[in-house]
């Protein structure tokens, strides 16, 4: 393992500059959309991909907020998710009647999301909203239903390359790259 990642990466899709861009302009969104609301909105990361968009993310919104993280296991060690996610690590709050915002650092086949989902709403959430930070449309297998008037807030529209980066890792290596990156097909075939 070289310890020059950057050399595993093929291109680069979003620079830092771009990433900490569009995480202030999802910030300035949720700030206005749950500015009236009643209760600080629970923001919920989803581990462990979520833990540096989450950290960007909450220190620039400018409302009361509380945070907490879950962890659905759904990918075992391959690229590819099995499609049967469990909950390994569950919340520490109380979601009761909280407006949870689930960040996720990417959406693709969207059965983590629903099953995420599916826990919250069993534990009596007045909302559920998403907030990922990639979306790759093209791969989601099941519709992603919210919860009340929750909304989907997205960062960039992914196409189908395995990225790794800002949180995302491959193996849980390259989460520290602080941009988002095609890894090179020879570190993960």
């Amino acid at each position: 393992m070289s310890m020059s990642l950057d050399s595993h990466i093929e291109k680069v899709l979003w620079t830092q500059d771009q990433i900490l861009d569009r995480v202030a302009q999802i910030a300035s969104q949720i700030t206005l959309d749950f500015k009236a609301a009643p209760d600080p909105p629970l923001f919920v990361g989803v581990a462990t991909g979520a833990f540096l968009f989450l950290a960007d993310l909450v220190k620039k919104v400018q409302l009361p907020l509380s945070v907490d993280l879950v962890r659905a296991q759904s990918y075992g060690s391959g690229t590819l998710s099995n499609g049967a996610p469990s909950i390994s690590l569950d919340l520490k709050l109380d979601v009761k009647g909280k407006h949870v915002i689930l960040v996720e650092d990417i959406v693709d086949t969207g059965c983590t999301l629903s099953c995420l989902i599916e826990h919250l709403e069993a534990k009596g959430v007045s909302s559920v909203s998403i907030c990922a930070f990639l979306d790759k449309p093209m791969r989601r297998k099941v519709h992603i239903k919210l919860v009340g008037d929750g909304k989907f807030y997205k960062g960039f529209e992914c196409p189908d390359y395995f990225v790794v980066g800002y949180g995302m890792d491959f193996a849980e290596l390259y989460r520290n790259l602080p941009y988002i990156g095609v890894l090179k097909s020879e570190f993960y075939k």
